[in-house]
């Protein structure tokens, strides 16, 4: 699991300019919350932040306004920009289990139909200091109508299921059939006068 070392400093100032003060220094108003602990106001420097949390459930080990380990639970983005707007941190020990959501994804090529992945995540419980950065699911070969339930993920050592076995993760499914197209309402006219035309000529032979 990934491990990155970020500065962070303590704020006393709170709101909505306080905020936008410190982004315009380039960094990113934190807090830091758990076991039981008051919560700590921090910032961080944005550009290391902003890397590290392409990391699912990246470990950020804090130093020094505060040092502790930590798990990003919530990031705010500008809806339009999409930079880091505020980061909520979970304070961790070492040895701790925690619930997190993995990515699920796949390797290989199904050998008939279409995939149809239900799932790119799954929650699992793990040793906070060793995250699975995911699960993969091989689907070479699968055929129309397999299926992958949750229980059937083979997670990583000492990683245990949280979410329901039976929950679905992937199937294959056959591959939809082009309907026939509606005949147009000429054409319809015409069939019909043919089949007139038909009966008609069936009559005259029987008298």
């Amino acid at each position: 699991m990934s491990e990155v070392v970020i500065t962070a400093e303590s704020r006393n100032d709170f709101g909505k300019g306080a905020a936008r003060k410190i982004r315009r220094e380039h960094k990113v108003p934190a807090v830091l919350y758990g076991h039981g602990t008051e919560p700590q106001h921090l910032s961080l420097p944005g550009h290391e932040l902003l890397l590290a949390l392409r990391t699912p459930n990246v470990l950020i080990r804090l130093q020094g306004a505060v040092s502790e380990l930590a798990l990003p639970k919530g990031v705010q983005r500008d809806p339009l920009k999409g930079f880091l707007e505020h980061v909520d941190l979970l304070l961790v020990k070492r040895g701790e289990k925690v619930t997190v959501d993995i990515p699920v994804t796949v390797t290989g090529e199904v050998a008939d139909g279409i995939l149809d992945q239900q799932l790119v995540s799954i929650s699992v419980e793990a040793e906070a200091t060793h995250i699975p950065t995911g699960v993969e699911v091989d689907i070479e070969g699968l055929e129309i109508g397999a299926q992958v339930t949750a229980g059937d993920l083979k997670l990583p050592k000492g990683t245990t299921l949280v979410a329901d076995p039976e929950t679905l993760v992937l199937h294959v499914t056959a591959a939809p059939t082009a309907e026939p197209e509606p005949e147009s309402a000429e054409g319809e006219q015409a069939a019909a006068a043919e089949g007139e035309a038909a009966e008609g000529e069936s009559a005259e032979a029987a008298e």
